[in-house]
């Protein structure tokens, strides 16, 4: 069990040390305007002049200069190196869906384990905000307003079944596992609706569509992936 560093009835925008720009924090501070820093990621916030209400992490990639900044009681390191900073941070904050800004691009194997973590924190919606995409784990069922023609890539982090409607080569039947079968490169044909079995399928989507995936996810009253057991 982890104990609550933030809570908020809102979306939080969630800041990483990878690639980013003031713009894209920027972006989503106007959708979730609570700013939880994950380690070197406080440098960012203050380069864009957000001071962080929170910053967590073992501390190990942040500047002194950066964290002499921050007010102690906003600082909450976590020294344990079992987990890697985001998932440290998404399980301590807890939010109707969080944006993670700074967790896409740069070294391939921090954004393997940024994937990893989606998976492993099914209980905590979570959109990562890339320079031209926009990637989160698929809730049990997502209603998008896609455009026909919009790519909508699907890529199983383990075996996983779903349905769907608005796609130009419907998942209906498919048995996706990430050693025999993904989902790269369809296509909607309009809105769409993905129904997934598992939370194991992660959805590539227009960064354009970041709002409306928030607002999706962000929905009271939609279902929910529960915590894994262990």
């Amino acid at each position: 069990m982890f104990s609550p560093i933030v809570r908020s009835a809102s979306p939080i925008t969630l800041v990483g040390g990878g690639q980013a720009t003031r713009r894209d924090l920027q972006k989503a501070l106007t959708l979730a305007p609570i700013c939880a820093a994950v380690d070197g990621g406080a440098a960012l916030a203050l380069r864009a002049g957000v001071l962080p209400d929170v910053v967590i992490g073992d501390f190990d990639s942040v500047p002194a200069e950066v964290l002499d900044q921050i007010p102690s009681e906003r600082r909450h390191r976590i020294a344990e190196q079992e987990s890697t900073d985001f998932e440290k941070a998404l399980r301590r904050v807890v939010a109707p869906v969080v944006i993670g800004v700074g967790f896409l691009g740069g070294r391939v194997d921090h954004q393997l384990a940024v994937f990893h973590t989606l998976a492993a924190v099914p209980e905590r919606p979570c959109v990562l905000l890339g320079r031209t995409e926009v990637v989160c784990l698929l809730p049990p069922q997502l209603h998008l307003p896609t455009r026909a023609g919009d790519v909508v890539s699907l890529f199983p982090l383990g075996s996983v079944t779903g349905r769907s409607t608005g796609l130009k080569w419907p998942i209906d039947g498919l048995a996706f596992d990430p050693m025999t079968r993904i989902g790269t490169s369809n296509a909607a044909t309009g809105p769409i609706i993905i129904d997934t079995e598992g939370p194991a399928l992660l959805g590539v989507f227009p960064r354009r569509l970041m709002p409306a995936l928030v607002a999706a996810l962000a929905t009271p009253d939609v279902a929910r992936w529960p915590a894994r057991a262990g």
